[in-house]
């Protein structure tokens, strides 16, 4: 997308992990991320690792621990990643990664806690202050995703809305707006909300299944290289492929059913990482026929 300041060309990537459970509601920063991953921790408990380029929030987190499968997600882009703690396993994973790791002990004034919140829903960083503990990290960085050309539309089957299977309080649903040609994020039927009031609503959202198991003894284990099954919905539609990945310094490769590069609307993008086996289901509009899902 235009950007007329150029700033997101001089800038690294700044990825933050941000906590999801209710408690954690209203996120703050979440509707300024390029691109949002959603990852199944312990539990069922689910947690985002947020991206930031175009825009930088003021304020953002609440932030938490990382997991195993964190370093190898922002591996491609580098840049500063934010986190507060971890198992020794995962620490030392994200610490060996090509990223400037910064938690709350190296943060210093670009974290703070929020002494109005409960601990540990409490820590936010300034994101400003934490790309400037970036240096050297690579900038402008890669794409993540291929792109349509103006005009070009997105062609796939039409799609009401899905849901992802993970446990209650987590499962999102995402509703095509024609008006804004977004998906509208809800938990339920409950808007799906930032800090700001705004409702989580990207352009696009990948379903990446993805295959279990990273050896440390925690959630967020699932691996991201590789090849699987994937689901890109964009413009109302979706379109059923493949991901491929050989290794952890590349990008994700997404091709159809006729290995043809899957091109996303420029815009937000939010990867849903389901493990293998889970269901997704196509809602359907009413008085249409009974959704379907994966087997």
């Amino acid at each position: 997308m235009p950007d007329p300041t150029g700033a997101s060309l001089t800038r690294p990537a700044l990825w933050v992990k941000i906590e999801n459970t209710p408690e954690a509601r209203p996120q703050t920063g979440l509707d300024q991320a390029d691109v949002v991953y959603e990852q199944v921790t312990e539990a069922g408990i689910t947690r985002f690792i947020a991206l930031f380029n175009s825009q930088v929030p003021d304020v953002v987190g609440p932030i938490r621990s990382t997991r195993a499968m964190d370093s190898d997600v922002v591996a491609p882009l580098g840049g500063v990643f934010a986190y507060s703690g971890g198992i020794p396993q995962s620490v030392g994973l994200i610490s060996h990664a090509p990223v400037a790791a910064v938690d709350e002990t190296a943060a210093r004034a670009a974290m703070f806690r929020d002494r109005s919140k409960r601990a540990p829903h409490n820590l936010f960083g300034h994101g400003s202050d934490l790309l400037a503990l970036g240096a050297g990290q690579p900038a402008p960085i890669p794409p993540l995703f291929s792109y349509l050309p103006a005009g070009q539309a997105f062609a796939g089957d039409p799609v009401t809305a899905f849901r992802v299977d993970f446990d209650a309080p987590y499962a999102p649903i995402y509703t095509y707006d024609p008006a804004s040609h977004t998906w509208l994020r809800s938990i339920g039927f409950t808007p799906f909300k930032a800090a700001s009031g705004q409702q989580i609503a990207p352009t696009n959202v990948i379903v990446q299944f993805v295959p279990c198991c990273l050896p440390v003894p925690e959630g967020g284990i699932y691996i991201t290289t590789g090849s699987g099954e994937a689901w890109v919905f964009s413009d109302g539609k979706v379109v059923k492929g493949t991901w491929s990945r050989d290794d952890r310094s590349q990008v994700t490769s997404f091709v159809d059913a006729n290995n043809q590069p899957i091109r996303l609307n420029p815009g937000p993008t939010w990867v849903e990482f389901v493990p293998n086996g889970q269901n997704v289901d196509l809602l359907p509009p009413p008085d249409a026929a009974p959704p379907s899902s994966t087997p």
